[in-house]
């Protein structure tokens, strides 16, 4: 299982405007210097921004900034402004898409391996984040 290159692209475009406080930044500039195709950071961006992560504005002074503050961000709500809700199997989310159902004896691992991986990307926040990569040399 892998989270789409947008996802990723989403993740690096939010730590890097956690990274910059308040400074409202250029998209061209996150492109570059995350290495984000332009086109497709624009996407992505407006993607964000109706999922009420970032704030927009044109024109000379225009830019990218968060929407709230970056502790209360978290990775599981950037990935899932992109990619949707984190499903790892079908019976996770719908007993009843499955014929096995309740008997099946992998439900529980799936169940217990999505709540584990949901847990921990609810649970990390993009201040936390910047500072684990300001404490490493």
């Amino acid at each position: 299982m892998q989270i789409t290159r947008q996802a990723d692209y989403a993740v690096r475009a939010v730590l890097h405007l956690a990274r910059n406080g308040d400074t409202r930044t250029a998209t061209s500039t996150i492109a570059e210097e995350q290495k984000i195709p332009p086109s497709f950071l624009a996407k992505i961006i407006s993607q964000l921004s109706i999922a009420g992560l970032l704030h927009t504005s044109r024109g000379a002074r225009g830019g990218v900034t968060l929407a709230r503050g970056p502790k209360e961000i978290t990775l599981l709500e950037v990935i899932e402004a992109i990619d949707g809700p984190i499903q790892l199997n079908e019976c996770v989310g719908d007993t009843g898409s499955c014929s096995f159902d309740e008997n099946c004896p992998l439900r529980p691992v799936w169940c217990d391996a999505q709540e584990q991986l949901v847990g921990r990307l609810k649970g990390t926040n993009f201040a936390d984040m910047v500072a684990k990569g300001q404490a490493t040399p």
